[in-house]
């Protein structure tokens, strides 16, 4: 699981009035209106690196570009199949499922509520619990167990909380991703119970000692916005993000199985074998990674944030602050060192059956999000490869 300003405004009209060239890896270029005078398109650079994720056995595979902030110029490109069944190509405006890529927004609104002095990134977890949301495990008895009363706001976010990972419980294994998941794929878990199973579990390090990337951590946080607002995290995040930014193509379906249109298929590796799993209960990933987006709105969002939209200069220092996990991430984006030196900022995220990255320039500016429509890349080095394809110079054609 591993979802403004007057300038926003301005592009949004203009955006109304302008069609989306999609181009793919085909090279045919498709009957479009014309960018405004003086503005190009990006080329097609990270068409060969998508080629490859669909080699390496990703039905398909898509990106977007956005160069110098000109969203409205940005480059779509695709490869492989979005349905293997009809064989439709992926498309720029459909819909999936971005797993961990929910994190940077969650802990975007946590850092406001910090600015607010709502909370403090010191401040324990334990101490912002809903009533009734245990802290401890408490059939164990033993101190050295997970405790909320000991984790820290900031270590949530930077995933050194030392907390259970949940999903890796091994019976949740087995109903999210194993030969279970015809038969629970629509199974609806709260975030309660999937808290009290990674309570059930003895920490895997020391509040603080190391960081150790954990779903559980942000499914806190996510009760901890819950406590402070009042309202739920999905609340809060489309009323201090998704609408100040324009981001209408995001959302957050609570226990909705569906997807909303358009929508390719998402297929996932059960048992060696591909298994159709674009519909599902995405309970299951909660605030740690439930929601639905398209690549437009990644890049919209990654923008704003890295420009300094959301957040005051503490915050975003903070965020990107990876201090405390040895250069491993920040407080909700992690740093990509690529291979020809270039660092950009961002998160990946998958879920059953989709994959999805976004990353940008310090100043968000630059940007590349993409895709594929199965449970992760089959070659970690492939997903890098479309990163460098677009901000190494060396690999543009």
């Amino acid at each position: 699981m591993t979802m403004r300003s007057p300038r926003r405004a301005a592009l949004a009209a203009l955006l109304a009035l302008i069609v989306p060239v999609l181009t793919g890896c085909t090279g045919q270029t498709p009957v479009a209106a014309t960018p405004p005078a003086g503005i190009r398109r990006p080329p097609a650079t990270t068409a060969g690196a998508l080629r490859h994720l669909v080699a390496d056995g990703a039905p398909g595979a898509a990106s977007l570009i956005t160069r110098d902030g000109r969203f409205w110029g940005s480059r779509f490109s695709t490869a492989g199949a979005a349905d293997l069944r009809t064989g439709r190509a992926m498309e720029q405006s459909d819909h999936f499922r971005a797993g961990s890529l929910t994190k940077p927004l969650i802990a975007t609104v946590i850092l406001q509520l910090v600015a607010e002095r709502k909370l403090a990134l010191r401040d324990t977890a334990a101490a912002h619990l809903p009533a009734g949301v245990p802290a401890r495990w408490p059939a164990t008895g033993k101190s050295d167990g997970s405790d909320l009363r000991k984790v820290t706001i900031r270590q949530l976010l930077a995933h050194t909380s030392g907390l259970f990972d949940y999903p890796r419980d091994p019976r949740l294994v087995r109903q999210l991703y194993g030969t279970g998941f015809a038969a629970h794929r629509y199974d609806t878990h709260t975030p309660v119970q999937l808290l009290r199973i990674a309570l059930r579990h003895r920490p895997v390090a020391a509040p603080g000692a190391r960081y150790s990337y954990a779903n559980t951590n942000y499914l806190v946080l996510g009760l901890i916005i819950k406590r402070v607002t009042g309202h739920s995290y999905a609340t809060e995040i489309r009323r201090r993000i998704l609408v100040p930014a324009g981001l209408s193509h995001t959302s957050f379906p609570g226990t909705d199985p569906s997807l909303p249109k358009p929508h390719g298929r998402a297929y996932s590796l059960v048992g060696g074998r591909r298994v159709d799993a674009t519909f599902l209960d995405p309970s299951r990933a909660g605030a740690a990674g439930a929601m639905v987006t398209t690549l437009g709105d990644l890049n919209r969002f990654l923008s704003a944030l890295l420009s300094g939209e959301f957040l005051a200069p503490r915050q975003m220092a903070q965020l990107r602050n990876e201090k405390s996990t040895g250069g491993a991430y920040g407080l909700g984006l992690y740093a990509t060192r690529l291979p020809c030196g270039v660092t950009v900022w961002g998160h990946s995220g998958d879920i059953n059956g989709s994959y999805a990255e976004a990353a940008g320039t310090a100043d968000g500016r630059h940007l590349v999000s993409y895709r594929v429509n199965i449970d992760t890349p089959a070659r970690p080095e492939d997903g890098t490869a479309v990163l460098a394809a677009e901000f190494c110079p060396e690999h543009r054609p």
